[in-house]
């Protein structure tokens, strides 16, 4: 008998099973649901070369398509999955219809991060925006005139790249961070500092340790006009013409949530993509999985983790059962630069950098006693893969010679 496989998301993580599958020779059904009106694409480019108008949409998508036809897939686009029953192994459709399954994989990302502020509903403002989407991108877009007043609210990488976008548009940008300094929670300082420095050569503003606590609306309180925020005690309101919210993703868990499978900070699977039902998988930004890096559990949002995932996944569903080993990297492109960054650094005792920042071609490295927990590359393409190979394969070095410039990455292990 033919076995079923239906996939609920046509993001990253969903298409790259689908399409892998059928590259590594699966030969049952296969039907990706997703509740967009384009096939998998790229999310990355959103807030960069799309943003920017550089990148057509249909230079987003993963693969034409035409694709999905000539490999058999059937897409299921503007559909929602509504429902699981487990115990018919059947998935409901918005539109009350029913998919069969014998795998059914759990691809359903994650949403932006609400703000929520008190006596305000800020989903009714016209002009406050997120990014997730390419509609959300066409609605931004029409917004980005220059000489406008752009509020990013979150320094994270997606707000930092928008700011990057609108500054070069022309808009008047101010970022507000919660946390001292940027990116706080995934770099060190000395790359905070370089990175802030390089916006604000470019017109960009920032408040730090900014805590927002409301919105100025117009007359109509359809429309905001200010931002209010404290700021170290000292309370201010930023003008605004439009606003952007950029706090972070929240995991779409509600299908497994409400299915009785284990959810925590992501649908909750094995080092194989299987949750506790043998027949349901989950993958991509909503998954909490084993890690072999870090030795627990983690949920990752990123490219890399998307498609090595749906390896796994796709092994999984062919009965090869072949777990992750792979370490996490993840890049940001900003202005002229690309940022690219290997492992986490989260727990690290000392950062190292080679290079000097003012040239804008340095590396930072993170280290817990002699090895080497994770690295920011910015324009040095060469140290990222000198870095990969060190954090993967955990090897001791010597801080005085990864310091020097004069030694080779590759000589640098104790």
């Amino acid at each position: 008998m033919r076995e079923n496989v239906v996939i609920v998301g046509a993001g990253q993580a969903g298409g790259e099973l689908a399409t892998g599958l059928r590259q590594r020779g699966f030969s049952g059904s296969i039907t990706l649901v997703g509740d967009e009106d384009h096939p998998p694409y790229q999310r990355p480019p959103l807030s960069k070369g799309f943003l920017m108008g550089k990148i057509p949409q249909e230079g987003l998508y993963l693969k034409p398509h035409e694709t999905y036809g000539r490999f058999d897939i059937t897409l299921r686009l503007r559909t929602r999955v509504e429902s699981i029953d487990r115990a018919s192994k059947h998935a409901v459709l918005s539109d009350g219809s029913r998919l069969p399954y014998d795998k059914l994989a759990l691809a359903t990302g994650g949403h932006a991060r609400r703000l929520s502020l008190p006596g305000i509903d800020v989903g009714r403002l016209e002009n406050v925006f997120s990014l997730r989407s390419i509609a959300d991108v066409e609605s931004l877009r029409g917004a980005f005139v220059p000489g406008r007043r752009l509020v990013i609210i979150g320094g994270g990488y997606v707000g930092l790249e928008i700011a990057a976008v609108a500054a070069q548009l022309g808009l008047n940008v101010t970022l507000l961070e919660a946390a001292p300094r940027l990116l706080a929670r995934v770099t060190g300082p000395e790359v905070s500092a370089f990175i802030e420095g390089v916006h604000r050569s470019h017109g960009v503003q920032f408040r730090l340790s900014a805590e927002v606590r409301g919105f100025s609306l117009d007359a109509s309180q359809r429309q905001a006009v200010g931002v209010d925020i404290s700021c170290q005690g000292v309370q201010e309101r930023i003008d605004a013409d439009l606003v952007l919210v950029g706090i972070g993703l929240v995991p779409n868990t509600g299908l497994a949530s409400a299915a009785g499978l284990a959810v925590d900070n992501g649908i909750v699977v094995d080092e194989f993509a299987c949750t506790a039902d043998p027949s349901i998988l989950a993958i991509g930004d909503c998954a909490n999985q084993p890690s072999a890096y870090t030795g627990g559990r983690i949920r990752l949002e990123s490219v890399p983790n998307a498609i090595e995932h749906a390896r796994v996944a796709a092994s999984t569903i062919l009965g090869q059962r072949e777990p992750s080993t792979a370490t996490p990297w993840f890049w940001s492109e900003q202005y002229d630069l690309k940022l690219q960054m290997v492992g986490l650094s989260s727990g690290y005792e000392r950062c190292i950098t080679r290079g000097d920042p003012s040239s804008k071609a340095f590396s930072a490295f993170y280290l817990k006693g002699s090895r080497i927990l994770a690295a920011d590359v910015i324009g040095r393409p060469a140290d990222f893969m000198a870095a990969k190979r060190l954090v993967t394969g955990r090897t001791p070095v010597e801080p005085e010679r990864l310091a020097d410039e004069g030694i080779p990455l590759a000589k640098v292990a104790a």
